[in-house]
């Protein structure tokens, strides 16, 4: 298993963090991407990857919830960063628009996405997208995008993961559509969640999904049932794989290989 979304660095897990790589490896996670979300997180992010080379991979990107008034300055800082480290940046990420707490900086936030799209566009780097009660703008900024990629002056297309994925069968399509894949983690396995019917229904429409989906955790948010509420870790998504397998009809074995061969692709990880 690779976990695509793994916030390793964050202070949860500083006690005993090399305890928990050293048990991550144990019970079979390949590989863990590590996404940071705002200029304090990238020496977080750096030293935890580069403690752990070919296992700890890094993502930088501005999280929409730290776009505030010097949104700009922050921007500049993260893609300095994002420019020195090219060789080593698996994606740009976390990046997206969040709706749910504040809408003060709404436009702000449009404008940052917008910028680190273009950014991973021009230095070929998938995107790690963060979407809460932003759909329709997120969808419609990517579409965007996207429509731009037929002029013949566009020849490096956006590439990514919508993180977390709990949207709607036609928001799905729209995804999908555009030849990003969905992040499938602990909230499938939440009681009232309804991803397994909305994923059994795509499966119907796109035989082909499972080679569209990813494995993530955000840990250590998110926690699987039965965890739910403890810290979560990269291991419980066993429990996510269980729950993808039931909803797609096909064997857990199956679903692990192909979200773990999916990652491989999408984050280009040669060396696993």
């Amino acid at each position: 298993m690779i976990d695509t979304h793994c916030h390793i660095d964050e202070e949860a897990f500083a006690p005993d963090r090399e305890e928990v790589i050293a048990r991550q490896r144990a019970e079979g996670v390949a590989a863990m991407i590590v996404p940071g979300v705002n200029v304090a997180s990238i020496e977080s992010v750096l030293d935890v990857c580069h403690a752990h080379p070919g296992y700890c991979f890094p993502a930088l990107g501005l999280h929409p919830e730290d776009v505030k008034e010097n949104w700009a300055e922050q921007l500049d800082i993260i893609e300095r960063a994002i420019r020195t480290h090219r060789e080593e940046i698996v994606a740009i990420g976390e990046i997206g628009l969040d709706y749910y707490w504040d809408v003060t900086y709404k436009e702000a936030q449009q404008e940052v996405l917008r910028r680190q799209l273009e950014l991973a566009r021009e230095l070929e780097l998938p995107v790690i997208l963060h979407n809460r009660e932003s759909t329709e703008d997120i969808v419609r900024i990517l579409e965007d995008a996207k429509n731009k990629e037929s002029g013949a002056e566009v020849t490096r297309t956006l590439r990514g993961v919508f993180h977390c994925f709990n949207g709607s069968k036609e928001t799905a399509e729209r995804i999908l559509k555009m030849g990003f894949y969905l992040g499938v983690g602990g909230v499938l396995t939440f009681k009232n969640c309804k991803l397994a019917e909305t994923l059994k229904e795509l499966q119907g429409k796109c035989p082909m999904l499972i080679e569209r989906l990813l494995l993530e955790t955000d840990a250590p948010y998110m926690a699987p049932v039965p965890h739910r509420g403890e810290r979560n870790e990269s291991r419980l998504m066993t429990h996510v794989a269980d729950k993808l397998a039931e909803a797609l009809g096909v064997s857990k074995e199956e679903v692990i290989g192909a979200t773990t061969k999916n990652a491989k692709q999408l984050f280009n990880l040669i060396t696993i």
